[in-house]
């Protein structure tokens, strides 16, 4: 499974990425916005740092609007990757932007049936968002396995970025589910490798090492 970094912060992406684990960067209008930095500079910086695909929102509402926008963001960069809203209107644009050869990012996904149209639409991956769904009392994760079978059932090439991450426990039952990728906030990026009995472990270990006897 590949690993995203849910961010726009500079800092956090660099501190991942030197540790050779980011596959790629997802933003959204909220993300950037809390950098207080303008957007176009943002995503080119992000880009220039990354490899993988770097997904830049579009702020449009008609289908007209979001490819103009779109079509100006993929000059960018050649890893920028289009995000558009799971709408009517949405869908559109992601069948002609598929036309022109533009990556596409679906948001805001939220049943089986929304990730199979998009999916049909054109778009290169598709955001199930589970941390939402369990804020509304519904299971996230069915998500993922309902998406992955359904896409796996009629040979669909277009990927799940499991998103709207909360936990630790969301990332290892999204790489169970056999889901592509999983986007993860910045913040939540160290618990991944921490545990409290690695730290007891290495502790122990440090101790220990002071008994072992030394030459003079």
């Amino acid at each position: 499974m590949k690993f995203f970094l849910d961010t726009a912060n500079i800092e956090e992406i660099k501190r991942v990425n030197r540790l050779g684990l980011v596959d790629g960067v997802t933003t959204n209008p909220t993300i950037i916005a809390r950098e207080g930095r303008d957007f176009e500079e943002v995503i080119k910086e992000i880009c220039s740092i990354v490899e993988g695909p770097v997904s830049a929102e579009v702020i449009g509402t008609t289908t007209e609007e979001m490819v103009k926008e779109a079509r100006e963001l993929a000059k960018w960069a050649d890893n920028v990757v289009v995000k558009i809203p799971m709408t009517e209107a949405g869908l559109e644009a992601v069948n002609i932007l598929s036309k022109e050869g533009i990556k596409t990012n679906v948001t805001l996904i939220f049943t089986v049936a929304q990730g199979l149209m998009a999916a049909k639409a054109g778009a290169t991956y598709i955001s199930p968002f589970v941390g939402r769904l369990d804020d509304i009392g519904t299971n996230g994760m069915d998500l993922i396995h309902g998406l992955k079978t359904v896409l796996d059932n009629y040979g669909y090439e277009t990927e799940i970025i499991t998103a709207s991450v909360r936990s630790l426990a969301h990332v290892e039952e999204a790489a169970i589910a056999g889901a592509d990728i999983a986007t993860i906030p910045g913040s939540l990026f160290p618990k991944l490798w921490s545990h409290p009995l690695t730290d007891k472990g290495i502790a122990q270990f440090l101790e220990d090492w002071k008994s072992v006897p030394k030459k003079d």
